[in-house]
């Protein structure tokens, strides 16, 4: 089927070249690849690499250090193309840490980190796939967490008296704690990690105290750092695990961006990103939509295409308004987003998340519905999809938590929680 209303959203020449340039590498990648992904739980490797090797983990890494230096508006464009390709939402996630999980050490880490660290990445030869943020016991509320990184400086005297200097080998933070739901730790070379070096209990607000640290997960491996996996169902292709961390050294150097400000540092990309999953939603509800339309034309029942009755009609043609609404809510804030405030911008960026999840999951259940006892045979796709939409309304925040950031912050209503 032709994706007619991919076109209905006008696009720059870069959003354009970003789009043909995704296509061409998604159609190496057929169906039974991502099948056989899935059935495995195996992750995408491959795909990964080929995208690795066209400089696309790097899309948002400034040309200085040997990225692409393209922005929000084309990392939308790039990630509903990589899940609407047929590799669903399961494909941009493989994805997606490699590429935001570099944003903090653009925007925050020193020169020398950025140096040492982001042509690498821009290359394709380093990955920064894993965030380590939630925990057992610290799921959307993130503040509650209990990883703990406490500094252990082996001070030296310097040259001149009035001055300490810590020793390379002595300057360090030692991590302890708990992550669960960390994705790709086994496809990455490193960890963006998120831990108290404050306690909760001695800082004046809860946001506070919260540090940012780049983790070399062969390091921390061989250091103590212990690795579980999570059995799960939907986007079985990107593996989730959980972390032990026992006195495991991370050097002060790999601290990002200042010391007890990290929270405040993951917020201040948040909506950009929120955009960019609300665009692998998108993805994903149309790529659901299209199978649903293919087989509502082929299937014939009582001497017809099913296509022709109105109870299958009119819910693909109903997800197609949700998704369509969807695409130029997202679109419209991506573009716009350098000229809005912070309250603004959260405001789309949330409503735009929770459309596009709630578009997917409506396409991807018309599309199982349309397809009737064959709606859950792998062979067909849209069982996964279906899976996958689902967990859309759950990650990275449930469709509650964007509701109660546009009832407090745009409708003025009081704070539930």
């Amino acid at each position: 089927m032709a994706r007619d209303w991919r076109a209905s959203v006008p696009l720059t020449e870069r959003q354009e070249l970003v789009r043909r340039s995704i296509r061409e590498v998604c159609a190496d990648f057929d169906d039974e690849y991502w099948r056989t992904c899935d059935r495995e739980g195996e992750y995408p490797h491959e795909f990964v690499d080929e995208l690795a090797a066209n400089d696309w983990l790097g899309i948002l890494v400034p040309e200085a250090y040997g990225g692409v230096g393209m922005g929000t508006p084309e990392a939308v464009v790039m990630m509903e193309e990589i899940a609407g390709s047929g590799g669903g939402f399961a494909a941009a996630q493989a994805v997606h840490g490699g590429v935001y999980n570099t944003v903090p050490i653009v925007n925050y880490a020193d020169e020398s980190l950025k140096q040492r660290l982001l042509p690498d990445v821009a290359s394709g030869e380093a990955r920064i796939q894993a965030f380590g943020l939630t925990e057992p016991d610290a799921g959307s509320d993130s503040t509650a967490m209990t990883t703990r990184a406490e500094r252990d400086s082996a001070e030296e005297t310097s040259a001149d008296p009035t001055e300490a200097t810590a020793s390379a080998d002595g300057d360090r933070y030692v991590v302890d704690g708990e992550k669960v739901w960390t994705s790709r730790v086994e496809a990455s070379d490193y960890l963006v990690l998120l831990a108290r070096t404050t306690p909760r209990d001695e800082v004046e607000k809860r946001t506070e105290g919260i540090s940012m640290f780049l983790v070399d997960l062969d390091d921390a491996m061989a250091d103590g750092l212990e690795i579980e996996p999570i059995p799960k169902t939907a986007s079985a292709a990107v593996p989730a695990y959980q972390l032990y961390f026992d006195g495991v050294s991370v050097p002060a150097e790999n601290l990002i961006g200042e010391e007890g400000r990290g929270f405040y540092q993951v917020l201040d990309g948040l909506n950009e990103e929120r955009l960019v999953i609300a665009a692998e939603c998108l993805g994903l509800g149309e790529v659901a939509l299209e199978r649903g339309i293919e087989y509502a034309r082929e299937r014939e029942v009582f001497g017809g295409p099913i296509g022709a009755n109105q109870a299958i009609q009119h819910p693909l043609a109903e997800a197609y308004a949700d998704l369509h609404a969807a695409k130029s809510v997202i679109y419209r804030a991506a573009d716009r987003l350098d000229d809005l405030d912070r309250e603004a911008a959260g405001a789309r960026a949330n409503v735009a998340k929770y459309l596009a999840a709630e578009a997917a999951f409506a396409a991807a259940d018309a599309a199982v519905q349309t397809h009737g006892g064959y709606g859950v045979a792998r062979e067909y796709d849209v069982e996964r999809y279906f899976r996958e939409a689902r967990l859309t309304r759950l990650v990275p925040i449930t469709q509650q938590l964007a509701l109660n950031y546009l009832g407090e912050r745009v409708l003025g209503l009081p704070r539930s929680y």
